[in-house]
Order: C-alpha cells, then sequence, then structure tokens
C-alpha cells in the first residue's frame, strides 16, 4: 500500500518534548505525513489499522541482539559469561550450519516483529552471515548486522569458529559490499569483531579502518563480567575500554555492549568520545554478571540503549521486558525516582535508533521521518485504566498486546498475525533444527 494509516489512537512521539498526540497517523510511500487529527487519504491505495485504545508508537530499536543464538535457547542456563561461552555457545555456533542459522534468524526475527520491536543491531557467528541477512530481508525487519570476528589463536575457541586476521577481514569487507544499504538502506553493515579476548590486536584495528572507510558501526563486547575484565587486563595491561579506545574502538560510531564493570575514567571516555553503551538488563542477571549504573551513566550525558542480546542468556529476545527490567532493577540503588517510564521508552525507541546511526530517520513519530510504527493494545485488564501512556507502555504492556506492526511504511503484522512468513513452517523448523544440532553436539 502506497498509504498506511493507524486510525485513532494515543501518539507517543517521543520527539524532543515527549509530545502526545491523539487520532491518526499516516504514512505515504514509507513516510510519516500526519501525527495527529483526522487523515484523509489522498489516492485509492491505503490500508487502514484500528488503533482505538490502543498507544501508537515508534517501533522498539533494540541495539544488541544475537540473532544466530535462538536455537540455543534454554540450553545455557546457570552458568556465568566464560563458561557460557566456552562450554555451550561457542560450540553450538561452530556447529551451525547455514540452513540451522537460517532457521533461527526467521525464529528470531519472527519473535522481534511479533513483540513490536522493527529495528535491531545484530551480531552473527563467524561463518554464514548472509543467512541473516536474508531473514531479516524476509521478514521485514530493520536490521543492521555484523559477522562475528575471531582471529585469536585461542585452543578454547573451537575449530568451527577459528578463522585468519585475512579471512575475517575479508569476509567482512565482502558482506560490507553486498549488503550495507540494501533494500532502501533498511538493510545495513556493522563491523563486529567478538570482544578483546577472542581478537588480536590488528584485527580490531583494522575492523575499525574499514568500518570508517565504508560507513558502517562498530559493535563488540565490553567489560561484562569480572573474570573477562581481569583476563583483558592480564593481557593488555589496561582497563577494558581503555585498551578498545587505543586502537580507535570508540565515538558515536561505536556501539558497546554490557559496559556493567567500569572505571571512573572509563565512563568519562565513554562521554568525552560519545560512544554508546547497549544495555541488556536481562542477560547481564541471568548470566551474573551485575548491572550497569545506568542512571549515573545517563546523568553524567552518556549515550544508552537497549536490547535483548541472544536467547540462551535472557531467555527471549522480549523489548518490553527489557524495558521493564531496566525500568526496576535500578530503583534500590539509586532511588524511586530514577528510571522514569519516559527517559526508559526514549533510550527504547530514540536511544537505539542512536546507536544504530539511524536518529534522523527512526526512533520518533515525525513528518518525514521513516514509518517504523507499533500499536500497542492497552485495553487489556493489566493496563486499564491507562493514566500515563508512558507507564503503560513500559510497566504495564506485554510485548503479546503489540496488535499492528509497519516497518519502512510496510505492514509487516496485522492483528498479531505476521505477514512476510509462514509463522507456523518457521517453529517447526527451528524445534527440529535445534533438536538435531543438539543431538549432534
Amino acid at each position: 500500500m502506497s498509504e498506511v494509516i493507524f486510525r485513532g489512537g494515543t501518539i507517543l512521539t517521543m520527539d524532543d518534548e515527549f509530545s502526545i498526540a491523539t487520532g491518526d497517523l499516516a504514512c505515504r510511500d514509507g513516510v510519516l505525513v500526519q501525527v495527529g487529527g483526522q487523515y484523509t487519504p489522498q489516492d485509492d491505495d491505503y490500508s487502514v489499522l484500528d488503533a482505538e485504545n490502543h498507544l501508537i508508537m515508534p517501533g522498539l530499536v533494540q541495539s544488541h541482539i544475537h540473532m544466530c543464538q535462538t536455537l540455543a535457547r534454554g540450553r545455557a542456563d546457570n552458568m556465568q559469561l566464560l563458561d557460557w561461552l566456552h562450554k555451550v555457545v561457542w560450540p553450538y555456533e561452530g556447529a551451525l550450519s547455514r540452513e540451522d542459522l537460517a532457521a533461527s534468524a526467521k525464529l528470531a526475527s519472527l519473535e522481534l516483529l511479533m513483540g513490536g520491536t522493527t529495528a535491531i543491531l545484530d551480531m552473527g557467528t563467524v561463518h554464514h552471515s548472509d543467512a541473516l541477512f536474508e531473514a531479516a530481508l524476509e521478514s521485514g525487519l530493520r536490521a543492521t548486522i555484523g559477522k562475528a570476528m575471531m582471529d585469536e589463536p585461542d585452543p578454547a575457541i573451537p575449530p568451527g569458529l577459528r578463522e585468519s586476521t585475512k579471512s575475517s577481514l575479508e569476509e567482512s569487507q565482502r558482506l560490507c559490499k553486498e549488503w550495507h544499504g540494501r533494500s532502501n538502506d533498511r538493510l545495513r553493515y556493522g563491523y563486529a569483531p567478538r570482544f578483546a579476548l577472542s581478537c588480536t590486536d590488528e584485527l580490531l584495528a583494522e575492523s575499525v579502518r574499514l568500518a570508517r572507510q565504508s560507513g558502517a558501526r562498530l559493535h563488540t563486547h565490553t567489560s561484562e563480567n569480572r573474570a573477562e575484565i581481569a583476563e583483558v587486563k592480564r593481557r593488555k595491561g589496561m582497563d577494558n575500554l581503555s585498551f578498545l579506545h587505543k586502537l580507535g574502538l570508540s565515538g558515536d560510531d561505536v556501539c558497546l555492549a554490557h559496559c556493567v564493570w567500569l572505571s571512573e575514567s572509563e565512563k568519562d571516555l565513554l562521554r568525552d568520545t560519545g560512544t554508546h553503551v547497549l544495555h541488556c538488563p536481562s542477560s547481564n542477571l541471568k548470566l551474573a554478571s551485575g548491572y550497569a549504573e545506568i542512571p549515573e551513566l545517563l546523568a553524567a550525558g552518556i549515550k544508552v540503549s537497549l536490547g535483548a542480546d541472544g536467547a540462551p542468556c535472557n531467555n527471549n529476545l522480549d523489548g518490553f521486558m527489557e524495558m521493564r527490567l531496566a525500568a526496576l532493577m535500578h530503583k534500590p540503588r539509586a532511588g524511586a525516582q530514577s528510571m522514569p517510564a519516559s527517559q526508559v521508552l526514549r533510550m527504547a525507541t530514540r536511544g537505539g535508533a542512536e546507536a544504530l546511526g539511524l536518529a534522523d530517520q527512526i526512533g520518533s513519530l515525525e513528518l518525514g521521518k521513516k514509518a517504523d510504527v507499533i500499536a500497542l493494545d492497552v485495553s487489556g485488564p493489566h493496563c486499564v485504566p491507562v493514566s500515563n501512556p508512558y507507564s503503560a507502555a513500559v510497566f504495564s504492556a506485554h510485548s503479546s498486546d503489540v496488535r499492528h506492526v509497519v516497518v519502512d511504511g510496510k505492514i509487516v503484522v496485522r492483528d498479531r498475525e505476521l505477514m512476510t512468513m509462514d509463522h507456523p513452517l518457521i517453529v517447526r523448523e527451528a524445534q527440529k533444527r535445534a533438536d538435531k544440532l543438539f543431538a549432534r553436539l
């Protein structure tokens, strides 16, 4: 449809003033043309989505996801980070066939879109990364994806994940050339060296050079776990963020997942360089990593967004759960007034758009921006009465309350039904492949 109209509702624009409008929201050819009031279609090619008793919001933007890990849901419980990697996740990733990875990515795309997430920053695994882009292309998801880069000659890394520096860089360049900017710029590339312990200094530094040469994002993990930090300090002789900064991994185009354990100088570095922190509350709690000092980081002017991480350390990709947890987990320490719902919703929308380098296009509902929009049904007993729409979205609503989803002006979920892929087939294929994969392992 050239025009899509959300008819009636409360519109959380997430603009600079946190403006709330009522009435219709309309897009034409993928661009927002009306926010509030009553909209009359301009031609015969249009579709109307009923949004009465709904919150109309920007789609959630999750800035740290691993679609490749979805088939390992529930397989790595009760472990801390390094054991989680060495005993389950790396052997699993090393055993993935291209078909396995496709099934994992399709299942993730299904879960994300039906839960109101319209855009992600994703780190894949070492091989078969085209399958991730193909799943995002088919599903309608907006995705910035990078293959995981791991060239450190570490015996703990299984053979299926080992690669040379040269092959890692060449494959990343190929993927960037093939996919960056595809599908009306809905698909983009992000260079993704996994973390300091799995990458050589040469790989990290060259990733920075190549990413900036091509206009791609940089995406890695840092300071998630105390044992990880201690090992980085032993090998590199400095703190994690300081080491990454030395090699160029800091700045507005750099996205650092977790940042749970930071020194004061590292916090200053994040603020001064404009580097993005990707907060993953469920993952950090489940892996017993701790919790990032998000209220303090925000107060210091550090850029923060939200992500669910991967299914083996969460165990879901539910952006609404991450919002609720992020809003609640810091209050006992930082105070009841910390992390108000409006601020958390901003992290989950505009904050994520900023991390992806797309804040001028998505993350808020403003005229001229791309139409990545969701309608959230707040008529259920767990939401009524709706006295504060931000509170309803963050504290009361569930991902299952998402009724309609539009990405780039195209309807991908209508009346809670995915329009772009075969939902039952995806679920059956994912279960079958997961069973066979773990039987092999």
